[in-house]
């Protein structure tokens, strides 16, 4: 039986993984954490009994505590805990195998580093943790022995392509993207995008956040600059190409010109299961590809000067240190002032190009340093728009 913590079970991917457990006798939940939906977090506590329980929301936590000391049974037993200590308390619960680290932003920085220092595996799905600090978090990885296990349906494609070439490491890393909603339209037909119309992707069910970044290719940026640190990669020789059916998941190219690629259908249970019981591959029921009903699969070049924050992903990572912070910060405050209504879709990648040309770079950033310069972005934007 592997003992699995989902940090972010209330998200897509968390409820996701739940769907997953559900559909593996092998597996079992040991502790969740959320950020405030404490309704579909006791539902979850209903149907999985784990030992611990995170809300981050401290008067949410009350609640919920409340409500299961009046159901009463095991529930009273149930470990409630909240805010930052909490989350750091789920990821390094005893007796755990693995952390889905499955919540949104720098937030899980602390909570993943925890668990790796517990000696824990990472199901890993929290793409801005190892954006700002992997050059932290992969010595760890190596120090402490445990698996970095790619969620991400790219990555994990990618991690999948390479299993089984014997140490060939790949000379190329190519990224598939489906180029979100708003594929081959021009910056005059963007400006009065509404967040409504960003939200609705071809393919793809996702988180709200992760969902505007898909729109303006941010998010393939910020996968850019995951796969340089998971993969040991330059960047120079990862690449961004356009595949909107989202068959073809990711490939690789090997320095004998062979090309590997990783298909199937658009589900992300498929990646969080592969990573939750690898190196086992277990049934999984839904879809399967049908090749006889795919009339093509289609290629394209990104549209950098419409989607400009893909390119200013690329500078982020050619730059490394605190730039990549100042990229990921910057684009997390936009981004929640867009869906608040607070500024325009095209802003975002405004605001960010901003944010980059007014930092200072750190070689090589602290933690203390990155949560310094993700604050100071912060500040920078609210003094600029708001």
């Amino acid at each position: 039986m592997k003992e699995i913590v989902i940090l972010g079970s209330t998200g897509s991917i968390g409820t996701q993984t739940l769907e997953v457990v559900e559909n593996n006798s092998s597996l079992h939940v040991k502790a969740l954490a959320a950020g405030s939906n404490i309704e579909l977090l006791g539902k979850q506590i209903e149907k999985f009994m784990p030992e611990m329980v995170c809300v981050y929301d401290s008067s949410k936590a009350l609640v919920l505590k409340k409500r299961l000391e009046a159901k009463g049974g095991d529930y009273k037993h149930i470990d409630i805990v909240t805010g930052m200590e909490g989350l750091t308390e789920c990821a390094s619960i005893h007796g755990a195998d693995t952390v889905v680290a499955a919540v949104t932003g720098m937030i899980g920085i602390k909570p993943v580093i925890e668990a790796i220092q517990s000696g824990k595996d990472i199901a890993f799905a929290n793409k801005e943790t190892l954006v700002t600090a992997g050059h932290i978090i992969m010595p760890m990885v190596n120090k402490y022995k445990v698996k970095l296990l790619p969620v991400d349906s790219e990555h994990s494609a990618i991690f999948q392509c390479i299993g089984g070439q014997h140490g060939n490491k790949p000379s190329k890393i190519i990224l598939t993207a489906s180029g979100g909603p708003f594929r081959g339209m021009k910056k005059d037909q963007l400006d009065k995008i509404t967040p409504a119309d960003a939200l609705k992707h071809p393919n793809w069910s996702m988180g709200r956040k992760i969902t505007i970044d898909s729109a303006t290719m941010v998010n393939k940026g910020l996968e850019v600059i995951e796969a340089k640190w998971l993969f040991g990669m330059d960047i120079e020789n990862i690449e961004v190409v356009i595949q909107p059916q989202s068959i073809i998941h990711s490939m690789v190219e090997f320095k004998d010109g062979a090309v590997i690629a990783q298909l199937g259908t658009p589900d992300m249970k498929l990646p969080i299961q592969y990573a939750l019981c690898y190196p086992e591959r277990n049934s999984l029921p839904g879809e399967r590809l049908d090749f006889y009903k795919i009339p093509q699969i289609t290629f394209e070049k990104p549209d950098l000067e419409t989607f400009e924050g893909l390119e200013l992903a690329y500078k982020a990572g050619e730059a490394g240190g605190s730039m990549l912070t100042v990229f990921n910060a910057a684009n997390e405050k936009a981004v929640a002032m867009f869906l608040a209504g607070k500024t325009g879709f095209l802003n975002i990648a405004e605001i960010i190009k901003e944010c980059m040309a007014a930092h200072k770079n750190i070689d090589n950033p602290s933690l203390s340093d990155i949560l310094e310069v993700e604050q100071d972005v912060y500040r920078y934007i609210e003094s600029r728009y708001l």
